[in-house]
């Protein structure tokens, strides 16, 4: 069997000249249409631009450069934190604020106000300011009411090591909150600084959120401003937990 070949050169119908560059400018402006932002071309296949693109979000097919690719978590530094801080601070400040299910955040004169913690229907209460001369409640102060209490003698102070107090903390609260009808009330004397520091430790701790992720939540329903030292602390805890969940 004879192998197929090319036709040379003048065999067959005349050859149809190369047309010249002037030739396909004009082809290409006779033909012009209205410009679109897509055009269907050949069966399912479409030219279209960049804007197109931006504007639709196609998100059916991962981006060939983003597959597989994690973004590592950045722990945060202490002037990142603080800046949070501040920018997302709530327009008021009440004494109490339910900041997750069933765990409220508050001040001491919530803490002291038993009628309210009734209405609240409080079951545990952890002070982070336990002592006589700080917010000098106790278990003899809540007697005749059905509820626990957990006292930590802790000063608003940079200088002072609450973390020591995180994990313990943290299981106290998650036990608390899986108790039937469990409601915590976590609080200090402003509700601001050593309690929200413990709320945050729990939330890592127990509830897998990043330092960043626990102040979001937390903030989106009290203004809380942990003291320097605290925030490095929680700092250390965010450290940790990533290494061990490899978030690091």
């Amino acid at each position: 069997m004879a192998e197929p070949r090319l036709p040379e050169q003048g065999e067959g119908a005349e050859a149809t000249p190369c047309p010249s560059v002037f030739e396909l400018e004009e082809l290409l402006r006779a033909g012009k249409a209205s410009c679109s932002r897509v055009d269907e071309v050949w069966p399912n296949l479409f030219i279209g631009d960049a804007m197109n693109s931006l504007q639709k979000q196609d998100l059916r097919r991962p981006k060939i450069h983003e597959a597989g690719r994690v973004s590592p978590y950045q722990p945060p530094t202490l002037a990142s934190l603080q800046r949070l801080l501040w920018v997302r601070r709530a327009a008021t400040l009440s004494h109490v604020n339910e900041v997750w299910p069933n765990l409220f955040l508050g001040d001491a004169y919530t803490a002291r106000d038993k009628s309210q913690l009734m209405q609240l229907r409080i079951t545990h209460i952890v002070n982070a300011a336990a002592g006589k001369f700080q917010v000098d409640t106790g278990a003899k102060f809540y007697r005749g009411m059905p509820l626990e209490y957990y006292g930590i003698e802790a000063d608003d102070n940079p200088f002072f090591d609450l973390s020591v107090y995180f994990l313990p903390v943290a299981q106290y609260i998650r036990a608390a909150l899986n108790a039937p009808q469990g409601r915590v009330l976590v609080h200090c004397a402003m509700g601001v600084s050593r309690s929200a520091t413990l709320v945050l430790a729990f939330l890592m701790i127990c509830e897998n959120l990043t330092l960043v992720e626990a102040i979001q939540t937390v903030q989106a329903h009290r203004d809380i401003c942990p003291n320097s030292g605290f925030l490095r602390q929680l700092q250390v805890l965010d450290n940790r937990l990533g290494r061990e969940t490899g978030r690091l």
